[in-house]
């Protein structure tokens, strides 16, 4: 893998998807973004959002990795990635929806093959193809990284559920029209040496006993997060995902692809920040009228920069390759996530100190990217937890 800031590819199916998704990304998203005169820190809207899932829909991308029978193109973990790494290089703040990130298909992740035909009729298929929403509620104020305990419940009642509790970072509730919630099965968990259950299930938002709330703002600023809060909320038993005591199987399942899915988004992101301050440096002028590259210090940041980002770039797809030849990547997965959110942060943090004021202020694009990549090394799991599984599984190695 060479090092480039705008890569090309052999494999002449992904060449044309990049392509295009270039093209749509800078040119008819970029327009839509314009006339609606948004930013990164806009409340978006679904009328913000369902032209760019129409229209994503029809030009191929929404759903893109699906397999053929959903309308899909059944890609590989590597072309995938390559598509989510132009994604975040663009600098569009609706990119996140093309693909289906927001909301759409890779948002309710792989819980298709756990789906009833009633549950793909009325949610999923629906989902596909840009028709409806959905947000994926796990994470609660007292159970981020240890999952397990979480205190929202589901009391069985007749030929249903009813659920209690308050899940927050909900991604993509301001604009959902479904959940997918895990919650413990109550009676379980409850005594010391007692096993929890948990089992999830697809919640309409505008259910009874469910209500939306604006959720805590990250630090990007952006306004994607919803708190969703169920008061004795009744779940007919047709909504249950898979089987009763199987969902945090269900919501962990896919945590090594997951997590290593993450990362290309991320490394367009920095790609894009190396891109920006490169920019800067050959044409930002220093005492004399060099410019800034000139200059010594400046070379040796940017080569520092870029060698990161092509370490971290080539580690993951390296990765990426390993899970599509079906081989086990879980050491690796734990390692791309903690190496890229470590490495996309020095870089940032560079970029910001090479851009001066400009970079410390709110509105360009070099502040947003800073404060964006820094929750990187918190969120789909911390560094240290990450630091902790790679160090578990050393252990048992021969």
């Amino acid at each position: 893998m060479t090092f480039s800031l705008r890569p090309a590819y052999d494999d002449p199916q992904l060449a044309d998807l990049v392509g295009r998704l270039r093209d749509y990304l800078d040119g008819e998203l970029a327009d839509h973004e314009r006339e609606r005169g948004l930013t990164h820190e806009s409340r978006l809207t679904r009328a913000d959002l369902e032209p760019v899932w129409r229209r994503s829909r029809e030009l191929g991308f929404y759903g893109v990795h699906l397999p053929e029978e959903y309308g899909g193109r059944n890609l590989t973990y590597t072309q995938l990635a390559a598509l989510k790494e132009e994604i975040g290089a663009s600098g569009r703040v609706l990119a996140h929806s093309v693909l289906g990130d927001m909301g759409g298909p890779l948002r309710a992740g792989d819980i298709l093959k756990h789906a009833t035909d009633h549950q793909l009729a009325t949610y999923l298929l629906p989902l596909v193809r840009g028709e409806r929403a959905c947000c994926f509620s796990l994470t609660e104020t007292d159970a981020g990284s240890d999952v397990r305990s979480m205190r929202t419940t589901a009391v069985r009642d007749g030929d249903g559920y009813r659920l209690t509790g308050h899940k927050v970072f909900s991604s993509a509730g301001p604009f959902a029209d479904f959940a997918i919630v895990v919650a413990r099965m109550a009676g379980t968990g409850e005594q010391e040496g007692d096993k929890p259950l948990f089992s999830a299930f697809l919640v309409d938002l505008d259910s009874p006993g469910c209500r939306v709330e604006d959720g805590a703002t990250p630090m990007s600023g952006e306004h994607i997060e919803s708190d969703i809060v169920l008061d004795d909320c009744r779940v007919p038993a047709a909504n249950l995902l898979g089987e009763e005591g199987k969902g945090m199987r269900i919501a962990l399942g896919r945590v090594t692809t997951n997590r290593l899915l993450h990362c290309p988004t991320v490394i367009g992101a920095t790609r894009r920040a190396l891109a920006l301050t490169l920019d800067r440096t050959r044409h930002r002028k220093v005492a004399g009228g060099k410019p800034l590259l000139a200059l010594q210090a400046i070379q040796h940041k940017v080569a520092d920069m870029a060698t990161e980002l092509y370490a971290a770039r080539s580690m993951t797809y390296a990765a990426l390759a390993s899970l599509d030849r079906g081989e086990d990547a879980h050491a690796e997965a734990f390692m791309c996530k903690l190496f890229v959110a470590e490495s996309a942060f020095r870089i940032l943090d560079e970029a910001v100190q090479i851009h001066g004021k400009e970079g410390l202020t709110q509105g360009h694009e070099i502040e947003f990217l800073f404060r964006k990549i820094r929750m990187f090394r918190i969120l789909t799991g911390t560094s240290e937890i990450q630091r902790n599984g790679i160090a578990k599984l050393l252990a048992f190695q021969p």
